[in-house]
């Protein structure tokens, strides 16, 4: 007996000196070998912290920075990401620095984002070790490999040009609904204060319902209501430490989140059910993003004999997500900033009204009318240089790799800010902070130099597959709202861009409304 009992408190030091020596090594051994690797290799960087890294520094360069508005003419990156600008202004474009225990290189280099972004297979989609922050969406966004391919050949139709145009009347719908309140709210000849971002996020969220869902598409509000609380409590996970198995803790917000995501998953579910039961009673599949996903994943399983070589329906969940976090954020961002910008420069203004008009009239704007947008199409670019959606994104490798001159070793964080690269002089010259739309007269690719520099919607195999979807409705609601109104900026406009996701106006946007 004494011997059993012996051995048994052996094997329990033995795992208990396993576990402490696995913990040491993840929170001190590891992080300071890597720390050597860098140096050693030519980065500059913070040196490491014990458990921490960084991440007070950070959080607290966050909480300053959106403590105090800034003006337009400031750095906008100073307010966005100031840990990461300090990072680059004190130890060069391409520097370390550390989230807890994780390393993080900067990049900003055109040629190494070219090979970042085409080599999609070496450097993967950035993952959160908090399991927690997966619940806001998956889908094409973060899934690798072979899973990958195969859902991007599915949802490849959703977002055809041609699938597209039977979209337009969602957006009209949508637009007009939010100008039909305007117009009741602003008087004839004089001007009116009004908050647009609430109505953009609103419209944005009705294009995403209607085309997501079709006839569906009240429930799909339930879904967007749900997915902004998500949201809010996935980023203040992401910017904590994450100890394993503190998403099993009964906390508040982890029951909270845990809730959210049943409904979300009740509610989609539902709307897919009813589908596929009106599909199998011989129903014509609708023109709506749901309707050509199901009918496209249908056809592969045909195709290959397999459902394996499908979507599951748990799959399909997490696409509906994803179409309603990126869809509504994405043009919901680009809208804002646009009017801002249009009012703090009237002139270009001037000249979008009066290709909206020349083109359209007062009429509905059709899609030949809005592939023919030239000066419009140049304000949205500039727009999307100046406040991409995305002010960061995230690549991580698997495998020790090489990338140029650069020695990567497994398990590195890669951080590309996006704001920096758009605002980089050297890639966009001395006035790279200037609204100047004419940069893109003649197209991107000329705007660039050839160069991987404009990345508002990534680049590369895995380039935002609604970009398309983004522009037209984009188009289409400033078309609109160049044919009713004129705007400019309220003297309670106070500029504050900050980063929830994606660049919101921290305070508003409250305009001045001409009705036309």
């Amino acid at each position: 007996m004494e011997m059993l009992s012996n051995i048994i408190a052996t094997i329990c030091v033995a795992i208990l000196l396993i576990y402490t020596w696995k913990v040491l090594n993840w929170a001190w051994f590891r992080p300071k070998k890597l720390e050597k690797y860098f140096i050693q290799n030519g980065l500059k960087g913070n040196p490491y912290k014990l458990l921490y890294g960084d991440l007070n520094e950070l959080r607290k360069s966050i909480i300053q920075a959106k403590s105090k508005p800034i003006n337009f003419s400031d750095d906008i990156a100073q307010r966005l990401i100031p840990f990461f600008l300090d990072s680059i202004n004190k130890n060069g474009k391409s520097s370390f620095m550390w989230l807890g225990p994780y390393p993080v290189i900067l990049i900003t280099d055109p040629e190494h984002l070219k090979e970042i972004f085409t080599k999609n297979y070496v450097y993967l989609k950035q993952t959160h070790p908090n399991p927690m922050t997966k619940l806001l969406a998956q889908g094409l966004a973060n899934i690798e490999g072979d899973k990958w391919a195969k859902h991007r050949k599915i949802i490849n139709p959703v977002f055809h040009v041609e699938k597209l145009k039977h979209m337009l009347p969602a957006f009209y719908m949508s637009c007009s609904e939010m100008l039909s309140k305007w117009e009741e709210i602003v008087p004839t000849g004089t001007s009116f204060e009004l908050d647009v971002w609430p109505d953009l996020q609103i419209m944005t969220s009705e294009v995403i319902s209607r085309t997501a869902f079709g006839s569906s598409y009240e429930e799909g509000r339930t879904v967007f209501e749900l997915q902004k609380e998500q949201a809010e409590y996935v980023i203040e996970k992401g910017q904590s430490i994450y100890i394993p198995g503190s998403r099993f803790l009964p906390t508040k917000r982890n029951k909270r989140m845990l809730e959210i995501e049943k409904e979300i998953q009740t509610t989609i579910r539902c709307i897919i059910d009813k589908r596929l039961r009106a599909m199998e009673a011989g129903e014509t599949s609708k023109d709506d993003l749901l309707g050509i996903l199901l009918e496209s994943n249908l056809k592969e399983i045909e195709l290959h004999g397999k459902k394996d070589f499908g979507m599951t329906i748990s799959d399909v969940v997490d696409e509906c997500k994803l179409f309603y976090f990126a869809g509504q954020e994405t043009t919901s961002v680009l809208l804002v900033w646009t009017m801002i910008l249009l009012c703090l420069h009237p002139e270009w203004q001037v000249r979008a009204r009066e290709e909206v008009l020349q083109i359209f009239g007062n009429n509905k704007p059709d899609l030949e009318g809005l592939n023919r947008l030239k000066i419009v199409s140049m304000i949205l670019y500039e727009t999307l240089r100046l406040f991409p959606p995305l002010p960061i994104f995230g690549r991580r490798t698997e495998e020790e790799v090489k990338l140029r001159e650069l020695n990567l070793p497994a398990g590195v964080l890669l951080i590309i800010p996006t704001i920096l690269v758009h605002y980089d002089k050297e890639i966009w010259g001395e006035d790279a902070k200037e609204f100047k739309p004419e940069r893109f007269t003649e197209g991107v690719s000329k705007a660039t130099k050839g160069q991987v520099s404009f990345i508002p919607f990534s680049w590369g195999p895995r380039v935002c597959i609604g970009q398309n979807f983004a522009m037209m409705e984009a188009k289409m609601a400033i078309s609109m709202i160049l044919q009713r109104f004129s705007f400019e900026l309220s003297p309670s406009y106070t500029h504050a861009p900050f980063a929830v996701v994606t660049i919101h106006p921290q305070y508003g946007a409250p305009l001045l409304m001409h009705k036309l």
